[in-house]
Parts: structure tokens; sequence; C-alpha cells
């Protein structure tokens, strides 16, 4: 078990606070199933509109804190719902979708073409550098402490809303669990511009709801 993880269920605290991790809106990368990792894509109008919808259901909760991810996709999904609160948003590159080195760019289709036995290790939950990039282990080591930094600031009772990627929410949720990393890929993936919610409880954080936000859409883009 991760010793933040650990260490939270050992204090048994709990404030009652509640973390929304949201994924980024649609981006042109997303309907041709490239793997984007870093690569800094924009939303489609598409996109934006599935941000300004989801905003202002998220706005409905009256979130106190807001962060995100600094590549343009969260950052601009970000933005729609601080223009209904009136919150400012943190922008933080640890919450950047995962780095896949020679995977970003390609398709689903090329991925398994040219990586075929990376891809299927991966599937498999073994640690594996997709494309020479990030362990997911690793992008749960920088995006987790930045989560659990922002929601400490929380009031009893708050919400703080985590705008960020399809992978890194993935591993964040696993790792706040403290589920092992090679039950992560049991998570699932979100569609675009869903959430997951987290609530404090007296073993620490547990898992409320989970790629919610519409009816059930196809899950597009890095997480599949």
């Amino acid at each position: 078990m991760n010793g933040t993880a650990a260490q939270q269920r050992a204090t048994g605290s709990n404030r009652g606070r509640r973390i929304v991790l949201w994924r980024h809106g649609q981006t042109s990368w997303n309907l041709e199933r490239r793997f984007q990792g870093s690569t800094d894509i924009e939303l489609t109008d598409t996109g934006v509109a599935q941000a300004r919808r989801a905003a202002r259901l998220l706005a409905s909760l009256k979130p106190d804190a807001i962060v995100a991810s600094d590549l343009q996709r969260a950052a601009a999904t970000a933005g729609e719902l601080a223009a209904l609160t009136g919150l400012d948003v943190t922008h933080d590159a640890g919450l950047r979708e995962t780095y896949a080195g020679a995977w970003q760019g390609l398709t689903h289709e090329e991925i398994v073409a040219q990586y075929g036995e990376q891809y299927a290790a991966w599937k498999r939950g073994e640690p594996v550098r997709r494309g020479g990039g990030e362990l997911e282990t690793e992008v749960a080591d920088r995006a987790a402490p930045v989560v659990l930094a922002h929601a400490d600031k929380l009031a009893d009772g708050g919400t703080l809303v985590v705008v960020s990627h399809g992978g890194t929410i993935r591993t964040t949720i696993g790792r706040l669990l403290g589920l092992e990393s090679h039950h992560w890929e049991g998570l699932g993936g979100l569609s675009n511009c869903c959430w997951s919610v987290l609530g404090e409880g007296a073993r620490g954080w547990r898992l409320l709801e989970h790629n919610a936000g519409t009816l059930p859409e196809p899950v597009l883009g890095d997480d599949d």
C-alpha cells in the first residue's frame, strides 16, 4: 500500500471533504484515438460545449477550489467552471497526462501494430514504460500529492475540483484508494468531461461516483 494512503487510514481522520476529478473535454486527437499524453492539444468546439454543460452541473456542488493541469485542454475546461463560480484556477504541471514517449501522436491501431507486446503487457497490469515514457506509478507519484495538498487546504466539508486527464485521474484514484497498481485498470476510463467523486470516510478516501455526468458514452482517447 502507498505510504500516503496508509498514513491516511492510520489517522482515521474524517473531515467530510470531497474531491471531484474531472476529465477535460473532447479534442481532435480523442476523436482520432491518438494518444495525446503530454502533447498540448486544444479542445474542439464540441469539447468546449461539453465543458460548459458539465460546468453548470459541477457549479451546483458549490466547489471551494479548482486545480487543473496546465495543458490547454484541461485549463480551458477548468476555465468554464471558474467563469461560473468566480473561483481562481491553480494550474499544476503535476496533473498532466502520462508522458508516453514514442506512443504520443499514434492512433490506437498504430500502437497495437507497432508496440503490440508492450501494449498487451500494460493491459495485463505489468509496469510498462509506454513508448519509453512514464510508469503509471510515477504518474501517481507526481499527481496524487498535488491533489492531497489542495484537499488539505479545504475546510471541513469542502469540495475540490481537479481538472486533469483520463490516465492521470485513474492512477490518482487508484493511489488515493490504496489499491495496488495492477488493479488500477479495473477502474475503467472516463468519457470526455465526465468525472469521479471521492469522499472522505473514517478509513480514508472512498469512491462515491465514477464516470458520472451524463448517460454512458464511449471512452475516447488516452485511457483505453
